[in-house]
């Protein structure tokens, strides 16, 4: 927690968010003055070395040239940049020191990650202008108050999910958003790829799935019971070269991207593209398109061999474009899989007879425990919503909780390790406030405070199985969110608390400095303005954030905790 060593002076803190583990700062040793400073660059710290010239260097005008080799500074303050690995055993994966003095800076990192945490706080402490791409002052002098930090994340799982099938989020947008969670701390970048309403990367092997299933004829405006619709047609889609970049792009900033292909629900879109990947016997599948609407869609996989080799030949693919070292996890969904096709579909009863599997509900586990095989078998971990509990999952699968704490927990107390994602607490969709002017209100009010109580680890766990909560993502689904201004606006600020939650150490929930927090939010808000960031203000939507008589779905009261 942030320490004052001020004589008990009142001084303002940096306001640093996520709250750093240990931060001391003293009131009257003086500050550092940085004016084109000097970067010392040691082995392994290469990568920080260039997002510190290109990211302050932009803000700053600094050229932040390497010391001359055996030459003293000449007087110039330094930055130093230190892999330390020691750190890890103290402190844990991915920490940091940050130590400023009088004539430099010493950042020091357990491991890359670490270090790169430790520029992501010395541009917090350098102030909102440290985010600008040119600087509004040149030749101004940039100062630093003398002191320190010791930080580490609690959770190696820090994620968001962006859903870009529902709304699709050109490649710019997605790299801007990756740059938004590195400044938060934040690691993991989940991309829900296809859905019933458009399929976004390019298979080579399948070009329908983009040549027909990116693209829809309209969009219901609003939620699914609202009459408006919005008759533009919508797609989009990656090309392998805009994944590999997205990636690489990722994976310089210490973000992992877990690229989520649904089977064997929500898949109209794939269906649309390819018929014979449905339930023809039961469905006239040529006559689908990619679906307009939202909610569950009833057109799902038919059960056959034919459609998983059709899946393998998109999962190899896949799993060329997102290398595992820096993806080790893949999403198949598995949620939301209506079985009234294969209830109707001679095919699909034969099929669980020759399966032997439990009805529909087998057909469902048979589809997921192929892909658990099929992947681990090629070094990758499977990861799915909560429903592939059912039926059972092999070891090295891993849930993504989101109906509730219960998915996580029967998961995790089986040995699986788990990511915590309830609908009721980080889902960003939901809406932030209970006012009328709320633009398309969904689910529950999920205010700032709301989200920066949320707990990842529920108190029933046994000790064992809390070990296996890797950690905890919002989720960000895109039905009612038609552009990066309405995802900015339901992200922010709330992603901030999310960060906070994921990363500092914080006290059981109702013991929480929200006050505290709310305070240090005061220089963050500086920060997103200057990124450019659409975020909802503390007092509520601004004019051109509103939407006017689109019908949402609030839900009234205070969610379960289930």
């Amino acid at each position: 927690m942030l320490q004052r060593l001020d004589g008990g002076g009142v001084e303002a803190m940096p306001e640093l968010i996520p709250e750093p583990r240990y931060a001391r700062f003293a009131r009257d040793a003086g500050e550092c003055l940085l004016d084109d400073p000097l970067l010392d660059v040691g082995p392994g710290t290469e990568g920080t070395a260039r997002w510190l010239r290109r990211e302050l260097g932009g803000a700053t005008g600094w050229e932040l040239p390497a010391p001359a080799p055996g030459e003293a500074y000449g007087g110039r303050a330094v930055i130093r940049l230190v892999l330390r690995p020691e750190l890890a055993r103290s402190v844990g994966a991915e920490s940091y020191e940050l130590h400023v003095a009088q004539r430099g800076l010493l950042l020091e990192g357990a491991d890359p990650a670490g270090l790169f945490y430790a520029a992501q706080t010395l541009r917090q402490l350098l102030g909102p202008e440290a985010y600008r791409h040119a600087p509004t002052a040149p030749g101004r002098g940039w100062r630093l108050p003398i002191g320190g930090v010791q930080d580490g994340p609690r959770f190696g799982w820090r994620g968001m999910m962006l859903d870009v099938a529902r709304h699709f989020m050109p490649k710019d947008g997605v790299l801007r958003y990756i740059d938004l969670l590195a400044a938060h701390k934040l690691n993991v970048l989940h991309l829900h790829l296809t859905d019933d309403q458009g399929w976004r990367v390019e298979i080579k092997r399948h070009p329908r799935l983009t040549g027909v299933g990116a693209w829809r004829p309209r969009s219901r405006w609003g939620h699914r019971a609202s009459p408006l619709w919005n008759e533009t047609p919508h797609g989009g889609f990656y090309t392998q070269d805009d994944i590999r970049e997205i990636v690489a792009y990722a994976a310089e900033r210490h973000v992992r991207v877990v690229p989520e292909i649904d089977v064997p629900g929500h898949s109209q879109a794939a269906i649309a593209a390819y018929p014979e990947l449905g339930n023809t016997d039961v469905v006239d599948t040529a006559a689908l398109e990619v679906w307009d609407d939202w909610g569950i869609n009833e057109n799902v996989l038919a059960p056959t061999e034919a459609v998983l080799r059709f899946y393998e030949g998109v999962f190899e693919e896949l799993l060329e474009l997102f290398p595992a070292d820096v993806s080790p996890f893949v999403h198949v969904g598995g949620d939301e899989c209506p079985k009234e096709q294969w209830r109707a579909s001679a095919a699909a009863q034969e099929r669980i007879r020759e399966l032997g599997v439990d009805g529909e509900d087998g057909l469902q586990s048979w589809f997921i425990r192929h892909f658990d095989g099929w992947l681990a078998e090629r070094g990758r971990r499977l990861i799915g919503w909560d429903e592939i509990l059912e039926g059972g999952l092999a070891p090295g699968a891993a849930v993504s909780s989101w109906r509730g704490y219960a998915g996580g927990i029967a998961a995790a107390e089986a040995g699986h390790d788990v990511v915590m994602c309830p609908e009721q607490r980080v889902y960003l969709d939901h809406r932030q406030a209970g006012g009328p002017e709320e633009p398309v209100p969904i689910g529950y009010v999920r205010s700032l405070e709301d989200v920066y109580r949320f707990e990842p680890v529920p108190p029933k766990l046994s000790a064992e199985a809390a070990a296996r909560v890797l950690g905890a993502q919002a989720n960000v689904w895109t039905e009612v969110m038609e552009n990066q201004s309405r995802v900015d606006y339901q992200v922010f600020p709330r992603l901030a608390a999310f960060a906070e939650v994921v990363w500092s150490p914080l006290p059981d929930p109702d013991e929480r400095d929200y006050a505290g927090f709310e305070a240090r939010m005061g220089g963050h808000y500086r920060r997103l303005d200057v990124l450019g960031v659409d975020y909802r203000p503390p007092g509520g939507p601004l004019p051109w954030q509103r939407r006017p008589g689109v019908l949402g779905r609030p839900i009234e009261g205070e969610p379960p905790n289930v």
